[in-house]
């Protein structure tokens, strides 16, 4: 029997190459181009993007990335590889792992290009984005099939297109928060990304986000609402930490605008310092390796606020980057495909 010769490809958002003001320019130009991040009327989205945004953008967040960098470069970068290797290790002659970035490099395009060369049977791709949104998991896809389907023999192609609710992240994430210690803490915040209004409207059919009561319960076409799987995960993670209603909330970072989804992380933050809860623990479920929104926004800026407003512990859980715990749940995940 012929045994199947299977290629993995993880997928990440990216990094840039270097803490530079062209490097990062690079980056953003690449990023805020792609029409699933920002949707707007192609016209304004280029004016908006290539005349204001970057232009005066790329000095500020290269500022951010110098502080994020390290001796290994991008935690991004440097997670992203560790995983690619040490899963490789894991799963041994059952499937190659290849690893490409949907903005910078090392590209997917070049990862497919060693695929494409190997003659595999059957292509697993795994962005690695737990919950759906256009702009995280539906661009890496994308990429992938629209190199692919140009291929002159296309392998069996199978999709991790979300994991919020697998069993084995759920496991590994709580693990991670158990080792915090959370009830020892006076709140526990979880965060997650943000989204502009406008992409929870284009995934609700018939009903609007606003109407929706997805913040309680995960409704049938909710599988595919961002909002509501970030929801979901910490009703997941919440039910294995055994943390009762009032002692957690859920809020989203990074917004843009106030266009944005809501309740706003920063002012969740500012709202629990002046309630008097003093030690708060937070955690990004949305996020399975530490990088700018984790480390320099939640670890360093937050933070800095919270204490300014009467807080003295933020206290930022690790992501899942390249434990045992994380490399496990990958290979359980991708198990029914090898």
């Amino acid at each position: 029997m012929h045994t199947k010769k299977t290629a993995v490809i993880l997928i990440n958002v990216g990094t840039p190459d270097e803490p530079t003001v062209k490097a990062v320019r690079r980056y953003l130009f690449e990023f805020l181009n792609d029409r699933r991040v920002i949707d707007l009327p192609l016209v304004f989205q280029k004016l908006l993007v290539n005349l204001i945004i970057v232009p005066f953008r790329a000095p500020k967040s290269t500022r951010l990335y110098q502080r994020l960098w390290t001796e290994k470069g991008s935690p991004l970068l440097y997670f992203s590889e560790r995983v690619q290797v040490e899963l490789q290790q894991k799963l041994g002659s059952k499937a190659d792992v290849f690893m490409g970035m949907r903005y910078g490099n090392p590209t997917i395009g070049k990862a497919l290009a060693s695929i494409r060369k190997g003659n595999y049977d059957r292509l697993v791709v795994f962005p690695m984005f737990p919950q759906y949104a256009s702009s995280t998991n539906g661009t890496a896809i994308q990429a992938v099939v629209d190199q692919v389907r140009k291929w002159n023999t296309i392998p069996e192609v199978h999709i991790i297109s979300q994991f919020y609710d697998h069993p084995a992240f759920l496991d590994a994430f709580t693990e991670r928060i158990k080792s915090y210690e959370p009830e020892k803490f006076d709140h526990v915040i979880f965060t997650y990304h943000g989204l502009p209004n406008r992409h929870l409207d284009k995934n609700h059919p018939g009903e609007s986000f606003r109407t929706c009561n997805c913040e309680n319960v995960l409704p049938e076409f909710g599988k595919l609402c961002y909002k509501a799987t970030c929801y979901q995960t910490t009703r997941e993670l919440v039910k294995r930490l055994n943390l009762e209603a009032s002692r957690y909330s859920v809020s989203f970072q990074s917004r843009l605008s106030n266009n944005w989804m809501t309740p706003f992380t920063d002012k969740n933050l500012m709202n629990r310092a002046r309630q008097g809860n003093k030690n708060v623990l937070v955690v990004a479920p949305s996020f399975v390796a530490d990088c700018l929104e984790t480390t320099v926004e939640i670890g360093w800026e937050y933070k800095e606020m919270f204490v300014e407003r009467g807080g003295e512990n933020l206290q930022m859980v690790e992501s899942l980057n390249d434990s045992p715990q994380w490399i496990d749940a990958m290979e359980n995940m991708l198990s029914p495909y090898l």
